[in-house]
């Protein structure tokens, strides 16, 4: 696993605001529910997909509830066949595992071989939640930092989809 100091470092570069608490790590969005209330702010689902052969490789944000579609998600960002990504991979790619993967993580993607798709309706939080690397720590931050400072200093421009989580 990656040491979580350069994103720290970042988010102090930036100066942004953001508010962390330790806590027991967890596995499941339910695990949250307490993490979500004690930072008055919700989490949203970080996806690690890739295309079949492997030559693109995506972090989907999505809202925690929602339901999940490949088929809705592969034909939205009109690639094909998208399946989630191996544990493996996301470790030589990040340095962080499937349970603490977010888009912090990206500023290990130097190459910026990883497209970052984000569910439109996480533009309606103001605030978010997320596991700087390691799911023992979440971190709240204001959703207009993380997409107006954090993302554009990294290089990214995330691509937006409208997610139903119908069939």
């Amino acid at each position: 696993m990656r040491d979580n100091k350069a994103i720290f470092e970042l988010l102090d570069r930036l100066a942004i605001d953001y508010r962390m608490v330790e806590h027991e790590d967890v596995h499941t969005m339910e695990d949250l529910l307490p993490i979500e209330a004690q930072l008055g702010a919700k989490f949203f689902r970080n996806l690690f997909l890739t295309n079949r052969n492997k030559s693109q490789l995506w972090l989907l944000l999505i809202i925690g509830d929602k339901p999940f579609r490949t088929s809705e998600v592969s034909h939205l960002l009109e690639v094909s066949r998208l399946s989630f990504g191996s544990a493996e991979l996301l470790e030589e790619k990040l340095g962080v595992h499937p349970g603490a993967v977010n888009p912090l993580s990206l500023v290990f993607d130097r190459e910026h071989e990883i497209h970052l798709a984000c569910d439109r309706e996480i533009l309606q939080h103001k605030q978010v939640c997320m596991h700087p690397g390691s799911n023992g720590q979440s971190i709240v931050m204001n959703t207009e930092d993380l997409f107006e400072k954090i993302l554009p200093h990294l290089g990214i421009t995330p691509r937006w989809i409208d997610i139903t989580g119908e069939v």
